[in-house]
This record gives structure tokens, C-alpha cells and sequence, in this order.
């Protein structure tokens, strides 16, 4: 007899996401402070997480090198504020041809008033890959919403605000090479399938990153995360 899964709906849990183990290159001479969250459900090794309202910068870039490049250029201070940001993690990567969350104000333009400062990174790196290429974002601190973001110099980067939605996140460590990224991908989808996950899938699969590059890839925390909502038991 096969026993059914379920989804076990907790109560709220507010957590902080780990930063990555200090390192060389970017992480050298700053921590990367963190997204928070709140941990909602899980089911099995697959965690279901409630994030608020956030902003990013973001770019799409034919490598993960050149689109890294553009974002840390941003926040080192190739901003219309000339200002310097710190990094959060993660590092996020997704789709390159999804729609961003943008406001209509200014397509992303709007001029800063901030005549100068360094600006943080969060942990994690979000990036996922698309037919344009890989796009990639480095969620900002807390302290900034979209009016008080630096604006980029580069006209491929551009400042998004992310509504607040829920994941479901499926950790795992080592390298995040692509034939593991899809693996782990293909199983976080396997466990959201069929109505006793109680939740559906609503977007693209994502890579969410929140090391530093020297981490050793057996302490290196890296996930796999989509967007869900919530299916009530009366609709399955």
C-alpha cells in the first residue's frame, strides 16, 4: 500500500537565509546580509516560503559571467547616485524572457535624489535561463523601495519590484552545474506534482545562489525554487 504524501501547513516561521562563508573577490571585504522569509509548509525535503515585497536589480546577458559583471558594476557604484551597494543574498537566476514586475512610473528610469552611497547585496543570487540568455538578479537591501533605488548607468540592467509570493524550495549542495540544477529541478517538480502537494504551480523554475566563489562545494548552499499558491482541499 502506497501512502500518500501531504503537505504539512505549520505555523509561521520567521527565518533569515543563511550568508555565504566569507571568501575572496566580492565577498572579501563585505558579508552579504540576507532575504527574509517565512517558512509556511513543507513537504518531504521541498519547503513552501512566504516572501514579502522586495526589489532587485536585474539584467539578462548571454553568460552568467557577463550578467554577474553588469550587476556588481551596479552596486560598486555605476549608478546614477554614484552609489555603492552592499550585497544580500541570494543571487537569483531566472527566466531571461519572463515578465518583469517593473512600476509603469518610469520603466525603471526614475533619477535618484542620493547623491552617493554604497549599496548592500542580499543573499540569495536568483538566475534562471531563458532564449535571451541567462537572466540574473541581485535582490537589495530592505532599507531601499523602488523610488529610493539607485538608478543604473547601464541600460542593461534595470531596477524591478517584486510583488510578495510564495515558494517552493528545494536545497542542495556542491556545484550548481546545469546537469545538476535540471536534476534537482526535475525532482522539486516531481514532488509538487498531483493534488495531495496542495499546492500549484503558477511559474518558471529558478536557481537561487548564496555563496561566495571560494566556498568549498561541500559547505556551498545553493536551491531550486518555483512560485505556488495554495489549493484548498474543497478544489482538489
Amino acid at each position: 500500500m502506497v501512502q500518500k504524501r501531504a503537505l504539512k501547513w505549520g505555523g509561521v516561521a520567521v527565518a533569515s537565509l543563511a550568508a555565504g562563508v566569507a571568501a575572496r573577490s566580492l565577498y572579501e571585504s563585505r558579508s552579504a546580509a540576507n532575504v527574509s522569509y517565512e517558512t509556511v509548509g513543507t513537504l518531504d525535503d521541498v519547503e513552501v516560503r512566504r516572501y514579502p515585497t522586495a526589489v532587485v536589480a536585474e539584467t539578462a546577458a548571454p553568460s552568467e559571467r557577463q550578467a554577474f559583471g553588469r550587476l556588481f558594476r551596479y552596486i560598486s557604484g555605476n549608478n546614477r547616485s554614484d552609489a555603492e551597494l552592499s550585497m544580500t543574498s541570494p543571487v537569483a537566476t531566472g527566466d531571461a524572457t519572463r515578465t518583469a514586475r517593473a512600476p509603469d512610473r518610469d520603466g525603471g528610469e526614475l533619477a535618484a535624489d542620493s547623491a552617493g552611497e554604497e549599496v548592500s547585496m542580499t543573499a540569495p543570487v536568483e538566475t534562471s535561463r531563458g532564449a535571451d540568455g541567462v537572466r540574473m538578479a541581485f535582490y537589495l537591501p530592505e532599507s531601499y523601495d523602488y523610488e529610493s533605488a539607485p538608478r543604473p548607468v547601464d541600460p542593461n540592467v534595470r531596477v524591478v519590484e517584486l510583488p510578495a509570493r510564495t515558494l517552493a524550495v528545494k536545497r542542495f549542495s556542491w556545484w550548481a552545474t546545469d546537469r545538476r540544477v535540471e536534476r534537482q529541478t526535475d525532482e522539486l517538480r516531481s514532488d509538487l506534482r498531483g493534488d495531495d502537494s496542495g499546492v500549484r504551480v503558477v511559474g518558471d523554475p529558478f536557481l537561487l545562489r548564496y555563496d561566495a566563489p571560494g566556498t568549498p562545494p561541500f559547505l556551498r548552499r545553493n536551491e531550486v525554487a518555483v512560485e505556488v499558491r495554495r489549493v484548498s482541499s474543497e478544489s482538489r
